[in-house]
């Protein structure tokens, strides 16, 4: 048998200690957690508020999910960078340049690859976090995912994360959050014959509506953009 890779070493190290000691300090609520399939390709889509989220989510997550994280985190030098490195992809994050026009394809192959490899991927479909409260439109990248890996999606509402860590707050506070699993949504053969585009916007809203039914938020109604200072 081959050892485990440096970053599957690391991630199991801190995922031992990490989660308990999180869930002991924050104490988050968790609901529909039987929702989230134990083994197997999977993605988690959810609601967007706070830097942390993709803490806190593999936090209360008995599995292994893999987020998407900006390469920056993982290029810095010296004693800090290699901490940040570290942390990140024992976290199970991966790198992607997001100045990169080319980097929602190659984000989009690598989610692919995850999934190919039985494993959970997460996701915000809003694509950048709210700063208003509302639950804004999805862009149609998860239902692209879920459509050609033939994988099901978990919808995922946050609760109270804007608060775990606010925006330009370097460290998390003491907070209560909540965490919400919807039942997971299978795309099946539902949209066969249905034009890619067509199908792909269908899905999305859909996994949308779930979301905003756990968030409890209301509707924006329109796409969020990232601005320059976001994560």
């Amino acid at each position: 048998m081959r050892p485990a890779p440096p970053a599957d070493l690391l991630y199991r190290s801190l995922h031992a200690t990490v989660p308990p000691l999180a869930r002991a300090l924050w104490r988050p609520e968790v609901r529909g957690l039987h929702h989230v399939p134990r083994t197997g390709p999977v993605i988690l889509a959810s609601n967007h508020l706070s830097f942390a989220d993709s803490v806190v989510i593999p936090v209360v997550v008995p599995r292994k999910v893999v987020f998407l994280a900006k390469s920056d985190y993982f290029d810095g030098t010296g004693l800090r960078g290699a901490v940040s490195r570290a942390w990140f992809s024992g976290l199970g994050m991966l790198p992607v340049d997001r100045d990169d026009a080319r980097a929602a394809l190659a984000s989009l192959d690598t989610a692919l690859e995850v999934l190919g490899r039985g494993e959970a991927f997460g996701l915000y479909p809003e694509g950048t976090r709210s700063r208003d409260g509302r639950l804004y439109r999805g862009r149609t990248g998860v239902a692209h995912l879920a459509l050609t890996a033939g994988v099901p999606v978990v919808p995922v509402g946050l609760v109270g994360t804007e608060r775990l860590q606010p925006v330009g707050a370097r460290l998390p506070r003491i907070v209560r959050v909540q965490v919400s699993f919807g039942a997971p949504i299978h795309p099946g053969d539902r949209f066969d014959g249905v034009p890619s585009g067509r199908a792909r916007r269908l899905l999305t809203d859909e996994i949308m509506a779930q979301i905003g039914r756990l968030s409890g938020q209301p509707a924006a109604g329109s796409y969020n953009e990232r601005r320059i200072d976001e994560e």
